[in-house]
């Protein structure tokens, strides 16, 4: 059994750095809300900090991607799905599955648009994390 699928994971309640993290990623604030999921990331030490950092990385694809940067993108993309890869659909509260399943959407309009067509990325592409509070 892979770490991940132990109950024990995805049982509990977020960290309140990643709650709050999760907050700002949700309201477009990428850069704050890496902070605040790193902070969560650093002061956590069972597995559930994989999840974190994988959500913290998403915010830094969407900060190179909001910023035209396609390069960072698509680097920090492929870094982000290794900690995102193992959760189930579901890890407290956040839906994982459609997280990956948002940036690979996204990932393949960055790719569509191109290095220098990325300027035109629709923010619509930027889609929240889902999840229940």
């Amino acid at each position: 059994m892979d770490v991940y699928d132990s109950p024990e994971a995805c049982s509990g309640a977020l960290h309140p750095r990643a709650r709050e993290g999760i907050l700002l990623f949700n309201s477009g604030q990428y850069f704050q809300a890496h902070e605040a999921l790193e902070e969560a990331w650093r002061q956590e030490s069972a597995p559930i900090r994989d999840l974190y950092r994988g959500l913290l990385q998403a915010a830094v694809v969407y900060l190179h991607a909001s910023r035209a940067n396609y390069a960072g993108a698509v680097k920090v993309y492929d870094r982000c799905m290794r900690w995102l890869r193992g959760w189930p659909p579901v890890c407290r509260s956040v839906d994982v599955a459609r997280l990956r399943a948002d940036l690979e959407a996204l990932r393949g309009e960055i790719e569509r648009l191109g290095p220098k067509g990325l300027s035109a990325l629709d923010a619509a592409w930027l889609r929240p994390v889902a999840w229940v509070e």
